[in-house]
């Protein structure tokens, strides 16, 4: 991360830390990818096995966000120029934040959305589909009143147990430094088979929601990931069922805000 940091003239006191970077939504193609005359590091490289949290998502230009998929999928970044090619690691957690359309009433239960079927659609089409294909979890978040306690909620030391013993178990299932997120298919294929329900499921799911095979598979992770957490061996069928809810309809954009 030093190098990194170093290579685009950024002072980093916090390299212990795992960076969190949040552009604001004018920043341009070269600052969030990297490039330029002298190509340097951009912000998906800065946030490098850590967080880029993209705020107001649907506010970045599109093709901007497009640029997206190749470090999304591969973990690096690959910049060529007449003089040379550079190639920066790029292995981040992908957040993005935006409001289910212009105006940022679409659903609310206190305010009156005056935005059109037409502009819905133009402003959720702004995160494309194949960038929404690479994230895992599409939700629409409603507000919470500050009269909500908060006293249920489990703290921040026991999740960070709670993840710490899913690693442990995910590291002692493949036998090496591979988890759920970043094992290859074929791996959690094998590791992970579904019952014949479960597959007939999935195959029913997926055609009624067109879900691509990369779809199918973030589900299938997903779900690896919340049986793992319940502490179960193998997928049950409520781990994919919260799976599948978790990932919203694509179709059902007047209804729909997104985080992963």
């Amino acid at each position: 991360m030093m190098s990194i940091y170093q290579l685009a003239g950024i002072t980093n006191d916090n390299y212990q830390i795992p960076p969190f970077r949040d552009p604001h939504h004018s920043a341009s193609a070269v600052s969030l990818i990297g490039g330029g005359t002298n190509p340097k590091p951009g912000e998906v490289s800065l946030a490098h096995r850590g967080v880029l949290f993209l705020d107001e998502m649907a506010e970045f230009p599109k093709r901007t966000l497009d640029m997206l998929r190749q470090p999304v999928e591969s973990g690096k970044v690959t910049i060529s120029r007449a003089a040379s090619t550079v190639t920066y690691p790029s292995e981040f957690l992908l957040l993005g934040a935006m409001n289910p359309c212009p105006c940022g009433f679409l659903g609310s239960r206190h305010y009156y959305c005056t935005c059109t079927p037409k502009q819905i659609t133009a402003y959720s089409n702004r995160v494309s589909g194949p960038i929404q294909d690479r994230m895992d979890i599409l939700l629409r978040l409603d507000t919470v009143g500050l009269d909500k306690t908060t006293e249920d909620n489990e703290t921040s030391a026991s999740i960070c147990n709670r993840v710490s013993a899913v690693r442990k178990r995910q590291y002692d299932r493949y036998g090496d430094d591979i988890l759920n997120a970043n094992a290859p298919n074929e791996t959690i294929l094998r590791n992970s088979q579904l019952t014949e329900d479960q597959q007939k499921m999935m195959q029913q799911w997926s055609s009624k929601h067109n879900w691509s095979p990369r779809v199918q598979m973030k589900i299938l992770r997903l779900a690896r990931t919340i049986s793992d957490l319940s502490g179960d061996e193998g997928i049950t069928n409520e781990s994919i069922w919260e799976a599948v809810t978790m990932r919203r309809s694509r179709g059902n954009k007047r209804e729909k805000g997104m985080v992963q």
